[in-house]
């Protein structure tokens, strides 16, 4: 079958994109509920939603759909009546960014196995028993009165942004984190646990995980740090995550307060912001000042820097070696080692 898809190259796609006279809103939602044919989904939805200009990533899988996205703003209200119009998605939560800029230029939908990979067996979860799922003032409550809190996001998210005495696991994926939150917590089935992620997806599995394994007041935060921030700011609540909020596209993350909790891993200085090794061959995500940034060209070592100043071809050359790694089961590096 013909796989819908954009045909524009990148420089082309920038050019479609810097042209436009309207705004665009940087939107996130997700929804688990049974899909039976997945491909023919993800087909309509690609071809309704690109008629309407609308760009971004999205997963669809046969346990439901996970979306990163930006909508004209002139056809929000067409977007949101396609929406309702569809049976899977009528209704859904639409999660609005904090910051609102170009995040995508193209519009990209794509099948998988799940929309978030958890590593379970089919008994060790059921998403229609979640968590309770608690507003920003709920959550900031049950903070003071010294509930458990996990962060069920991976520890670089949580190195630039988390909230006061979360709890943050040192794992690289969600699949590592479930069991070592479960085996953390033991002892705890009785009591408050609180969990948040970006957007509420990875909670809806993690809760309803621990309440399979005998945990009883779990709670979720609805929506995630995102919903939770602009009610924070709506309802002028005092924020209880400090720092900014790792995001899953161009930006990279959004300011939430002023605080910086984390350092350059070149030279130590105070600092939050996200590059990923300009080397292809290497592509590390680590943090990385402006002064670093550019002595090092945005490299992440010496190697990789030397590298980057080789004639194009032996560049490409390290990038195919490194990717016949990668294809062989290498794991991507995220974990810095720079000093």
């Amino acid at each position: 079958m013909f796989q819908l898809k954009n045909k524009l190259d990148k420089a082309a796609l920038k050019a479609r994109l810097d042209a436009e006279n309207f705004e665009r809103v940087t939107l996130s939602f997700y929804r688990y509920v049974e899909i039976e044919d997945v491909r023919a989904f993800r087909d309509a939805l690609f071809e309704s939603w690109n008629k309407l200009g609308v760009l971004g990533r999205v997963y669809v899988s046969g346990e439901g759909i996970n979306a990163q996205i930006n909508v004209p703003e002139p056809k929000m209200q067409d977007f949101r009546a396609l929406l309702d119009s569809t049976p899977e998605l009528e209704g859904v939560f639409l999660n609005i960014a904090v910051e609102q800029n170009d995040s995508f230029i193209k519009l990209s939908v794509k099948m998988r196995e799940q929309i978030v990979a958890d590593g379970l067996n089919a008994d060790e979860i059921d998403l229609k028993n979640t968590g309770n799922h608690l507003s920003a003032e709920e959550f900031n409550a049950a903070l003071e009165e010294g509930a458990t809190c996990i962060d069920m996001r991976n520890f670089y998210e949580s190195r630039i942004g988390h909230f006061d005495g979360a709890v943050c696991p040192d794992v690289d994926t969600f699949k590592e984190q479930l069991p070592m939150v479960k085996e953390m917590l033991e002892g705890k089935e009785d009591e408050k646990i609180l969990m948040y992620c970006t957007g509420g997806i990875r909670c809806e599995k993690a809760s309803s995980y621990l309440k399979k394994h005998g945990f009883k007041d779990v709670n979720q935060l609805q929506g995630g740090i995102i919903n939770y921030t602009h009610q924070v700011r709506e309802q002028g609540l005092d924020s209880k995550f400090k720092g900014a909020n790792f995001v899953f596209d161009e930006r990279m993350s959004e300011r939430i307060t002023e605080d910086v909790l984390s350092e350059c891993d070149q030279c130590d200085v105070k600092c939050d912001e996200f590059t990923n090794c300009a080397n292809k061959a290497c592509n590390l995500l680590f943090i990385q000042c402006g002064a670093c940034r550019e002595k090092m060209e945005n490299t992440c070592s010496e190697e990789c820097l030397a590298i980057m100043h080789l004639p194009e071809e032996e560049r490409l050359a390290h990038y195919r070696a490194q990717r016949s790694i990668d294809n062989a089961g290498y794991k991507s590096r995220i974990r810095p080692a720079l000093k």
